[in-house]
């Protein structure tokens, strides 16, 4: 089977992810910290380089249901590629652009794009370094990308398993892979440590009892939803000033020269 975009993520976790996305802790406190990463980025990208901020070019590669396009459409233009019809066509419902490619194939031409992200996708790719180097391909010179993956083997879950995750990095790792890409590394830290030690805790407990939801996403209590969310959230405001030295995730940005 070739390898891809999280193409073989089971289907019903598109419609989960559809559904919890917008509310769920994790992808609201995720989209703060990308929030933060991206208006550095948007902001060091010179006048010289692109007319306006409005006018830079972005595209996510492994867009999923859309969250993450959405809000990237805040710093440009913004497009997604996936390689799942039902992903798309979640997207496409929110009026979204976006079209089907692999990540080692992308469907666009060389240096089209300001920015390029890939937000919990790498780790789907059965050849992680092929996709990287797309989209090094497609960044344009003096552009940036933008890496959000999953850390550390051992804090592996169901989540891993039902998404087919191949790996969870360490910074090293992943470091070493955009570096062989191409790109220069300008900021690798892991990020989420505020629920290290609770996901840790869950984790090993399904591994234990032996429990398996169908989904983690699934897993949340309701009345604290928005509190864990503005918990999560709030790492954007420390990582704006410093890097962690562990976390549940590693967040990365990359020049292309």
């Amino acid at each position: 089977m070739s390898s891809a975009l999280p193409q073989e993520m089971q289907q019903h976790t598109y419609a989960i992810m559809d559904r919890v996305e917008d509310s769920h802790w994790w992808f609201v406190g995720r989209r703060a910290i990308l929030e933060t990463f991206l208006r550095q980025i948007a902001d060091k990208l010179e006048p010289a380089e692109v007319e306006s901020q409005d006018a830079l070019r972005i595209v996510d590669v492994g867009c999923g249901t859309g969250a993450n396009l959405e809000m990237l459409s805040q710093f440009g233009k913004a497009e997604g590629v996936d390689v799942s019809d039902d992903a798309l066509e979640f997207c496409r419902r929110k009026g979204l652009t976006v079209q089907k490619g692999l990540a080692e194939t992308l469907p666009y031409a060389d240096e089209t794009f300001d920015i390029s992200t890939a937000l919990d996708v790498i780790e789907h790719l059965d050849d992680d370094i092929a996709g990287l180097k797309e989209m090094h391909r497609v960044t344009k010179t003096g552009g940036y990308t933008l890496i959000f993956v999953p850390a550390f083997m051992w804090l592996w879950g169901v989540q891993d398993d039902i998404s087919n995750h191949r790996i969870r990095y360490t910074k090293k790792q992943i470091v070493e892979r955009v570096e062989n890409a191409g790109f220069k590394i300008e900021r690798a830290t892991y990020a989420n440590f505020t629920f290290f030690a609770p996901i840790l805790g869950g984790r090993t407990l399904m591994k234990l009892t032996g429990i398996k939801p169908e989904s983690e996403n699934n897993v949340n209590i309701s009345a604290l939803n928005g509190v864990f969310g503005k918990l999560f959230s709030a790492e954007s405001f420390w990582l704006n000033k410093l890097n962690f030295p562990f976390g549940v995730s590693i967040v990365l940005v990359a020049r292309r020269h």
